[in-house]
Formats: structure tokens, C-alpha cells, sequence
């Protein structure tokens, strides 16, 4: 149980399943709060969040890499954690340099395997099937200046079969995101 005030930001550009997971695992302790934001005005995402009473906020290339909007949006919450659950865009400098250490990111494959730009969502688990990989699973990183690089926190894997198809991997895959990815959340706001 954490005794002091938290206030977590989440980063989503998508359906935002890990966001709600993150979200629901914390609902029983009311020292935390969440925001989510996104750099998609329709993403799924933002009802789903404003459906459990969290403040949302969406912003432009512009304001994200080129103002002070978002960073300023982030000190006002007090913000003491930045997770990225299913976003895209490459975290500023300005952000990592005032969060350092604070912000972390969910990856769908066992890096540095099938990571950088554009190696997303199923794009990775196409990737892995057609590689005919052993096994895969996630990998949960803290976020530097680069796309997927940073210090792992934790890796999880399964074994793929050979008659695994991408979907199936990333059925797979969305198992372990949604079980270890609140529980890091967690470890790490216990170690602030």
C-alpha cells in the first residue's frame, strides 16, 4: 500500500488495454491518481479512461516536441511516474531529462530483438512468426532518447509454437502485458 500521493501519466495512442488494466489494478488506492494522453484526439483510449473519471489530454506534434505544453501539463500534476502503454512517438528530450528514471515503456518482444521505429503491435508479431523464433514475450524498459533502448526492468517470455500464427503470439503477448505490466508499475513506485 502506498502512503503518499502518486500521480502516474499515461502515454497511449491506441485501444489503450494496458492503460485500463494499469488503471484498474490501482483503484483501490485512492493516493493515486492517473492522466492520460494522447497524440490521437479519437483514440480509443481517451473514452475509456474518461469512462473511470480519469482526466485525459490530447496533444499536437507541435506541443509535444516543440513547446513546453505537454512537459508543463506533466509538472503541474506533480507527476512522479510516466508509463507509455501503446504510444508511438519517441519521448522528447526536455520530458526524459525532467522525468529521468521515471518513465517507462511496455515493448511486444524480447529486446533488443524486433525493436525501433516502426516495430509495433503486430508489425512485431509478424516479424516473429516469419523469423520462425523460438520464443518471445515482452519486455518492460526504462526510456531513453532512443526508440526501444534503455535499461530493461524485466523481460518475460513463452514458448512460440510452430503453428502459432501472429495473432495467436499476440494473444500471447497481451496475457503477459496485462498481468506484469501493473505489478512493475507497482515495484517501482514502491521503491520511489
Amino acid at each position: 500500500m502506498i502512503n503518499r500521493k502518486i500521480h502516474i501519466a499515461i502515454f497511449a495512442s491506441g485501444t489503450g488495454s494496458n492503460a485500463v488494466k494499469i488503471i484498474d489494478f490501482f483503484k483501490e488506492q485512492k493516493n493515486i491518481s492517473f492522466s492520460v494522453l494522447s497524440n490521437k484526439k479519437d483514440a480509443p483510449v481517451l473514452e475509456k479512461a474518461q469512462s473511470l473519471g480519469v482526466e485525459t489530454l490530447t496533444f499536437t506534434k507541435d506541443e509535444f516536441f516543440n513547446q513546453e505544453e505537454v512537459l508543463n501539463y506533466l509538472k503541474s500534476k506533480q507527476t512522479n511516474l510516466i508509463v507509455l502503454a501503446g504510444f508511438l512517438w519517441l519521448v522528447p528530450s526536455n520530458i526524459i531529462q525532467s522525468f529521468p528514471n521515471r518513465i517507462i515503456n511496455i515493448h511486444p518482444a524480447l529486446l533488443p530483438k524486433f525493436g525501433g521505429k516502426g516495430m509495433y503491435g503486430m508489425k512485431v508479431h509478424q516479424a516473429v512468426v516469419e523469423a520462425k523464433e523460438k520464443e518471445t514475450g515482452i519486455t518492460i524498459h526504462y526510456v531513453d532518447e532512443q526508440y526501444d533502448h534503455g535499461t530493461v526492468i524485466v523481460q518475460e517470455k513463452f514458448n512460440v509454437a510452430e503453428k502459432d500464427t501472429p495473432e495467436d503470439v499476440a494473444n500471447k503477448i497481451h496475457q503477459l502485458e496485462h498481468y506484469h505490466y501493473p505489478r512493475v508499475v507497482e515495484a517501482i513506485i514502491n521503491m520511489m
